[in-house]
């Protein structure tokens, strides 16, 4: 009879054992987070649009009647090529009598001087043989400044935009007749908020990414930084463009602008709410090891956040990873089945 009943406890001894290895060893699938940190950085996204460094419009210096028009809309142009041709023919002609008048001025003028040298002429003589000769100098190069500005050369390399004027037709002295813009790297127009404006010292970086061109952040430069709203409280913001060595969105793109900001909050773990659950009095977490087995650890909260995150300020590590989703329905060293994490197919983000 004892044999027999050492014979049963040994029996369910083992079935015990068995029992309790079968339900360590069970995979349950949870839902996990990484401990952050408060001094993450803080990103805001704008909308912005691509501008050429120079969009001008470029207008004759004089007037008249336009004669040719030599380059077409969307054609590229160097610094210095005549784009655009006036009508000539009444400045060629003020010129030629101006520079008749001029030379026979200076034959004249070079005559009293020289003789001035020699004691044969008055210092009053002399004088009015110099000012005579600066006088129509100055006549001479305005009147040969005017006649070259009958042609309209690019001020920059850049592409030909519109003609705002067709030949035939007379424009005056500073109407705009050519609108271009420069072919350099392109700058990026954002608006900001009060918020990000008065807190503009502490960005870090601002990126730039296009739908058109996918895969590819375009670093920039702050250029600057309007020091006055406009009617919607908002602030212009100019941003430079690096170059890449690859292609860059063009001028009139809509594109996004992500800017990052220093965070003034020290560098304690943080995690979400839904972590946190009490045993026996205390506050604890969830850790999965590298083995994806669970650690049950008590942590000391110190404070909940608005966004519903926990800092914590004693229990956990930056990079541990914590079950979020599943807390009651797991146990100590059970082994567990981390669900991964969501991405751009998981539309809603179910998981």
């Amino acid at each position: 009879m004892r044999k027999f009943v050492l014979t049963a406890a040994v029996c369910l001894l083992l079935v015990a054992c068995g029992s309790e290895q079968q339900k360590t060893e069970f995979a349950v699938t949870v839902k996990a987070d990484t401990v952050g940190t408060t001094a993450q950085k803080i990103i805001v996204s704008y909308p912005g649009k691509i501008k050429a460094t120079e969009d001008v419009n470029i207008a004759f210096r004089v007037s008249g009647t336009i004669l040719r028009n030599l380059k077409k809309q969307g054609d590229f142009v160097r610094k210095g090529e005549v784009i655009c041709e006036m009508d000539s023919r009444d400045y060629a002609l003020q010129f030629q009598a101006t520079e008749a008048e001029y030379n026979q001025t200076k034959a004249e003028c070079e005559r009293v001087m020289a003789l001035y040298e020699k004691k044969s002429v008055t210092l009053s003589q002399y004088e009015k043989a110099k000012y005579g000769l600066q006088q129509i100098t100055a006549k001479y190069d305005n009147h040969k400044n005017q006649l070259a500005d009958t042609k309209l050369r690019a001020p920059f390399d850049g592409y030909i935009q519109k003609y705002l004027y067709d030949q035939n037709e007379t424009v005056g002295a500073g109407m705009p007749v050519v609108s271009m813009f420069a072919s350099g790297t392109p700058e990026v127009e954002i608006n900001i908020s009060a918020a990000d404006f008065m807190r503009r010292d502490k960005i870090e970086k601002c990126v730039c990414h296009s739908e058109l061109i996918p895969g590819i952040d375009f670093q920039t430069s702050i250029l600057g930084i309007n020091q006055k709203s406009n009617l919607n409280q908002l602030y212009g913001m100019r941003l430079a463009l690096k170059n890449n060595g690859g292609v860059t969105p063009a001028p009139g793109t809509t594109v996004m602008v992500d800017i990052q900001f220093k965070s003034d909050e020290k560098d304690i773990p943080v995690i979400p709410l839904s972590c946190v659950f009490e045993s026996d009095g205390n506050t604890c977490v969830w850790v999965i090891r590298d083995d994806n087995t669970l650690e049950k650890r008590v942590i000391v909260p110190q404070e909940v956040k608005l966004d519903g995150s926990v800092a914590v300020k004693q229990g956990l590590s930056t990079g541990e990873r914590v079950v979020s989703a599943g807390i009651n329905s797991v146990f100590e060293n059970q082994k567990v089945k981390v669900l991964p994490a969501k991405t751009k197919s998981n539309v809603g983000g179910l998981l």
